[in-house]
């Protein structure tokens, strides 16, 4: 089976964040048609529902579209376009919700698509794993959540997907300021790796599972020894040799101006096998179809499901 986990930032990254277009939806629909080989499972981080961002430069088709409604069908053009029939249906999971009144200006949320002429969906379900340092900033902390899809393959196969986007490190933490390497060593991110960490093996019922997604954070931190050396789950990259895990900045996965950041991951239980990683490419590597559409590159992972 093959996997492909990206942040889009909102569809977006043409305008720097500022609004949704529809030709960032287009551009990465096309780059993932484009793959030689589809992949059944496409976890999206970074996916807005209904906001003033997501739509003052990209009107919806009609009033109750929601952003991921209108990837989809940017996505279904695009399979046309190829003369191939759209095999993707999609989960949402709504994570916040920047608003005034009834007026949202921005949302938040996670999203997966699935190949349904190939995966089955048994069961869907989203936690909360937000950890707060200071009880008096939860009304303004953004929401982080774990999405999790029960999946059964042709083969009659179980296993499970957890699809996450961790919080920044907070700079309310005194050791923010002492500490001169951030991303991946804030204590409330090691708190929600930990709480991703425990839903997951929980929720899995000891079948295989991956998690994946945005991290922010680097290997050779405290965030990535806690869902590899402490959870016991196996990172992609690591198992075939593409990056060193004791280098934190080995193979970009995200950039900010000239600043290279290794954000994203892709790990896998006992019971998971990665094969490959074609057409994961560092970002800013010309050669990737998904050159310049975000500020993140996708992972790109073979993978096959073992005892």
């Amino acid at each position: 089976m093959r996997l492909v986990s990206y942040n889009v930032r909102y569809f977006g990254h043409g305008l720097k964040g500022l609004a949704s277009t529809a030709k960032s939806k287009t551009r990465i629909a096309d780059a993932i048609t484009g793959l030689t080989e589809l992949p059944e499972l496409v976890a999206l981080q970074e996916v807005e529902t209904k906001s003033i961002r997501a739509r003052v430069a990209h009107r919806a088709a009609h009033p109750e579209e929601t952003q991921i409604d209108a990837f989809l069908r940017h996505l279904s053009d695009s399979f046309a376009r190829a003369g191939k029939v759209m095999p993707y249906r999609a989960w949402y999971f709504p994570a916040h919700t920047y608003k005034l009144g009834p007026i949202k200006f921005y949302t938040t949320g996670l999203a997966v698509l699935v190949d349904c002429q190939r995966m089955n969906v048994i069961a869907d379900r989203s936690e909360p794993i937000t950890h707060v340092v200071n009880e008096r900033l939860r009304s303004v902390k953004q929401t982080r959540i774990a999405a999790h899809l029960h999946l059964e393959n042709l083969q009659n196969q179980r296993f499970h997907l957890f699809n996450t986007h961790l919080s920044l490190p907070t700079a309310w933490a005194k050791e923010f300021w002492s500490q001169p390497q951030k991303m991946g060593f804030g204590k409330n991110q090691v708190a929600e790796a930990q709480s991703l960490a425990a839903f997951s093996a929980e929720h899995s019922k000891r079948e295989p599972y991956l998690v994946v997604g945005d991290f922010n954070a680097a290997p050779a931190t405290p965030v990535y020894s806690a869902l590899t050396r402490d959870a016991d789950l196996t990172g992609a990259q690591e198992f075939l040799k593409q990056i060193d895990p004791k280098d934190p900045r080995g193979f970009a996965t995200a950039g900010f101006m000239h600043l290279r950041m290794h954000l994203d991951h892709v790990f896998g239980s006992r019971g998971v096998n990665f094969v490959d990683l074609q057409n994961t490419l560092p970002f800013g590597d010309k050669a990737s179809p998904f050159f310049g559409l975000s500020d993140h590159v996708p992972l790109i992972t073979r993978f096959e499901l073992g005892r």
